[in-house]
């Protein structure tokens, strides 16, 4: 789970500020000890930077909180999915104020479409789980959908299913479609658990810009995945990355993208100005470590102050 957290106060002058606790962890179960045969990651304390987390933010009183993805992890018992999304979501609504939730490959392990996202409350519509919404004037937010083509969380006879079945079958010759094996570049990004975006939602996307310029907004897109291979690795990404980046690049809204899914998180600007800031995982953190911060959001920037392994970002604004 990636999340990050987002506080308001009406500014006294025409700065919008925001203080944002960014704090991330990957995968989560039920208080089990199956968790303590996972060889790799920091699962049960991840469940302490949750806990921790909330407590701080209803201190601080934060306006929302934005999760991106991985609820509960993949190896969960599937008889024990329900009830880990359930105490991990009571873990949330501890929270004095909105959670918006992202779904990433982990979650849909777990748990079909039509059983998660009501769980989830994510105002999507028809199975989808793309959104925006606008804090204040100045700001708007995008959550993209990473899974909307994909072979997991559809039925099997979906479309979305059959479409990201034959992603799969032209551009991974593996028999394991979850294997890099010999793939090369960024085409190491074609595995089963990635996803695309369809072509609904890109011009849903499209539309959202056009709005938003017409605002003069600064947009901040929010993706599971990965939008930009300088801040991630190659088979991290999203798999029509580039068709996603066009769109955005139509805009000059769009001033930063943010993702998960990769533990180590990175940062890149791209050729259009735009940030890519993918968020390092809480998961990653020994016990007594966190990975978490504040980000203060300006007019002309954002600016991410992070503790232990979440690393400070500047990220100005290209105009």
């Amino acid at each position: 789970i990636i999340v990050a957290s987002f506080l308001y106060d009406p500014p006294a002058t025409d700065v919008v500020k925001f203080s944002i606790p960014l704090f991330p962890f990957k995968a989560l179960f039920s208080a089990q000890d199956f968790i303590h045969k996972i060889q790799f990651g920091y699962y049960r304390h991840s469940v302490s930077v949750l806990q921790r987390a909330v407590k701080k933010w209803n201190q601080e009183k934060p306006m929302f909180v934005l999760n991106f993805g991985d609820i509960v992890d993949g190896y969960c018992p599937k008889d024990q999915s329900m009830i880990a999304v359930k105490k991990i979501v009571d873990e949330f609504d501890k929270f004095n104020g909105t959670v918006y939730h992202m779904i990433g490959n982990h979650c849909l392990y777990n748990l079909p479409r039509k059983d998660l996202l009501p769980l989830l409350r994510i105002p999507g519509h028809d199975g989808h789980a793309y959104f925006d919404f606008s804090p204040t004037p100045e700001y708007r937010f995008v959550i993209l959908d990473a899974y909307d083509i994909s072979a997991i969380g559809w039925p099997e006879d979906h479309p979305n299913t059959l479409k990201a079945l034959k992603v799969l079958q032209e551009k991974n010759p593996n028999s394991d479609k979850n294997s890099p094996s010999g793939l090369v570049g960024l085409a190491r990004r074609f595995l089963m658990f990635n996803g695309g975006v369809g072509k609904k939602q890109l011009e849903w996307l499209d539309h959202v810009l056009q709005e938003a310029t017409k605002l003069n907004q600064n947009v901040i897109v929010c993706c599971h995945l990965p939008l930009d291979p300088g801040a991630s690795s190659f088979a991290a990404l999203l798999w029509n990355y580039d068709e996603v980046m066009d769109v955005i690049h139509r805009y000059s809204c769009v001033k930063v993208c943010m993702g998960g899914h990769d533990h180590k998180g990175g940062q890149s600007v791209d050729s259009h100005g735009v940030h890519h800031r993918v968020l390092e995982a809480a998961l990653e953190c020994p016990p007594g470590t966190d990975s978490f911060g504040h980000i203060d959001a300006f007019d002309d920037r954002l600016l991410l102050f992070g503790t232990d392994r979440m690393k400070s970002t500047e990220m100005v604004f290209r105009h």
